[in-house]
Parts: C-alpha cells; structure tokens; sequence
C-alpha cells in the first residue's frame, strides 16, 4: 500500500463504508487519514456506540466523521441519534447526499411527536436525495418538507402513519419509480397518484380492510397486503401482481386492461367470489398463477370455492406456464362434472409446472382424476409437485388417499413428486 500513488491510495479507501474501519484506517498513517475526505459512503451499525472508546457522544462522533468528507453520497445510520445531532449532520452534508438511510426509533415516542422542528423535519435538509428508506418511524404529524425534486426510491419499513401525513409525504416526492411501505400500522385509505411510479409493495398491519387507490400509469410490479378494496385503473404495462390480505377480506378489485401480466399471486383467508373471478377474467394472459386463497363468502360465513370447470379455465388462460394451487382452488377443479364433456382436440398448451397443495382426501376420486388430467392434457409438463397437509382426518380414506397418489407418483416419477 506504501508504494501506490495517492489517487490510487484514496480510491481504495474510498470504498470503505463502516465507521469504525474508516475510524481506524485514521490511525494508520498520515497518507491514510489524508484519504479520508474521499471516502463516499459512512456506515454506522447498530453497535457502533455499544463500547465507546472516549466520553464523546454518539451525535458528536458522528458528526465529526461526516464534516470531514468532501462530498459524501450515502449515509446510513442505525445506531441511536437525536434529532439534534441529525440536524447537524445534514446541515453539513444534505446538498450533496444522494442516499439516506436512518433508523429512528420513535414509534412509541409521543412527546417526540409535538416537537417542532421534529427528526422527521430534518430530513428534508437532504434535498437532493434520490435514495431514503427509514426505520421505525412515527408519522403523525406533516413533516416539513419541500419537493424531492430527484427522490426515486423510498421506503419505509416498520411505522405508524395517519393517512394525511402520508398522502403529504407521497406528494412531495413526485418523481418516485419505486414505492415500499413495509409494516406499517394506522392507514385506513389511501390514494396514490404518483406519475412515474414503476414498483410499489404496500404491506399494511391492522384489520385488512384498508382501501386503495393507485394511479400510476407506468406501474409494472406492484405488491398489496392488508387491503379490502382495490383500485388501479392504469395497468397496461403491469407485469407482476400479488394480492394479500391475512387479517381482513377482499371485497373489490378493480383493475384496468391485465394484457402485459405474467405473474399472478391471490392470497388470504377469504375473498368475495365476485372478486375471484374478477380477477381470473382479467389475467387471461398470465403466465404465473398464484392461488391461495381459503375461502369465499360475501359475508362471515366462510364458504367453500364453487366448481370451476376445468377445460373452460385453462382455455381461458392459455398462456400459462406454472400454476400453483392451494386447497380451495384444486378442490374446486376436482368437482364431478369438471371433465364430463372434454373436446377431443383440448389440450393446455405451455403448462409446464404445476405445484399443487391437497388438504383433504374428500372427493378422492375427482381429484385423482383431475391430476391424471393434468399430465394427459399439459403436453409441456415438465414438473408436477404435489404437497400433501396433515389431513384433518381419521378415517381409512385418507391412507387410502396417500396409496393412490404415491401409486400416481410411482407411474409417473420422471414428472411426479411428493413433498
């Protein structure tokens, strides 16, 4: 390391991130600590200030570290601060940080929550970020916030939120491609109008009956939990889709044109078959399918999945390539007339996984049959996995259940496996 040049010496440095090395690297030599003004991201665990080596505070330290950096890009900080101490740090480096990551553990403090200017204000010294994610933070009063002007990616990860301050959030950040909203507790409705908007993972703690509404022309992943009512009017360029609600029901969906999806993923206890439906039309085009979905019931009576023909729905998505099926959804393939009147030249034409879950031996009959269909009519079926649950019952049917399918497996084992 002696003999390289120092432009060679400061580039290898730079590329240090945590604190305590770059602290260390200090204390190496005179060349040494003359690089580190060149360092461009600083690194601060959460243990950083666990065994402090002088009575310096954690705010001071931190603060003398970044003042020393020439033009510092990214910040991350997981280790305790006040919101002082944030203050003066970003008054010395805001202009030029493009990534900030701050964990603020402030979810249960409400004094800290009618304070003015708040951890949360300070923020909004970094104007030119185009990368925040934050932890832990409470989000009950508006931050004072200009516009990001080049703020892409934000995400917040474990928060309690009013929807006010959220929907105020969300607009001062207008040019977002990407959107999370990780475990967050208190959002009730929430609308989104966010032009440029590409990826977006919503995952709401609570009851499951929030309501959404997304507008967001360009949007081509998007990812809901938590949610009741559903609505994304512009979705031509929409790829990937999950649905999740473990907590509530899913009454409404409402989607434009699904014509560019190729993944699909339905989950929760229970959805209203209008909703079901809604969606299986829609997602003719899909290639993935997801389904993993309990019940069905308009109300609190769970009720079980009607018969779903089996030839109408694979003509009705012909593009399908895997195929995940959980309980109800195969259960309602298996019904006794799903393959009463099959056309000669039917055939699922680009089937080529199929994973499917069994949890009860009910209808043995039909349901061996629909799987023996499954491998007769998939003429690209590569892979068949079948997943049996412990099956809520004591009765002989459900051995005899098992014999049939590992005789099914043993017929087919080139396609067929058991897990």
């Amino acid at each position: 390391m002696d003999a390289l040049p120092d432009a060679i010496l400061q580039c290898v440095l730079s590329r240090i991130t945590n604190a305590r090395d770059v602290s260390s690297c200090n204390c190496v030599s005179k060349r040494w600590k003359d690089s580190t003004p060149y360092v461009r991201t600083l690194y601060f665990p959460r243990s950083s200030f666990d065994s402090p080596s002088s009575s310096e505070g954690a705010d001071n330290v931190i603060k003398r570290m970044v003042s020393r950096v020439v033009k510092l890009d990214e910040l991350i900080v997981y280790s305790p601060f006040s919101p002082d101490g944030l203050a003066s740090w970003l008054s010395l480096v805001g202009h030029s940080l493009l990534q900030l990551e701050l964990r603020m553990d402030n979810l249960n403090d409400n004094q800290g929550s009618r304070e003015s200017p708040s951890k949360l204000d300070y923020v909004g010294f970094a104007k030119n970020l185009e990368s925040l994610k934050l932890w832990g933070v409470l989000m009950v009063r508006t931050p004072n916030w200009d516009v990001f002007p080049n703020l892409k990616n934000l995400e917040i990860i474990g928060a309690k939120l009013e929807d006010p301050v959220l929907s105020a959030v969300l607009l001062s950040c207008p040019v977002l491609t990407r959107l999370l909203l990780l475990g967050c507790e208190g959002v009730r409705s929430l609308s989104i109008e966010l032009p440029c908007l590409e990826q977006c993972k919503l995952d709401f703690y609570g009851m499951g009956n929030c309501s959404l509404s997304l507008t967001s022309p360009k949007i081509e992943s998007l990812e809901v939990q938590g949610c009741s009512w559903i609505r994304v009017p512009e979705t031509k360029h929409l790829r990937k889709l999950s649905i999740s609600n473990t907590a509530g029901r899913v009454y409404m969906v409402d989607f434009g044109n699904l014509s560019a999806l190729e993944f699909l993923c339905m989950r929760g206890i229970q959805w209203c078959w209008d909703a079901i439906c809604k969606m299986l039309k829609l997602a003719s085009e899909v290639k993935h399918l997801y389904m993993k979905v309990e019940f069905t019931g308009d109300y609190d009576a769970l009720q079980p999945f009607p018969e779903i023909d089996f030839v109408d729905f694979f003509n009705s998505h012909q593009k399908l390539q895997k195929f995940d099926i959980h309980g109800a959804m195969f259960a309602a393939l298996c019904q006794k007339n799903s393959l009463k009147h099959v056309d000669s030249g039917f055939v699922i034409p680009f089937l080529e996984e199929v994973v499917i879950t069994v949890r009860s031996p009910l209808n043995a009959e039909q349901k061996m049959s629909t799987l023996e269909s499954l491998l007769k009519y998939g003429k690209s079926l590569r892979s068949m996995a079948i997943k049996i649950l412990e099956m809520k019952s004591c009765h002989s049917s459900a051995d005899d259940f098992f014999d049939e399918i590992c005789r099914f497996r043993y017929m087919n084992h080139n396609i067929v496996r058991i897990e």
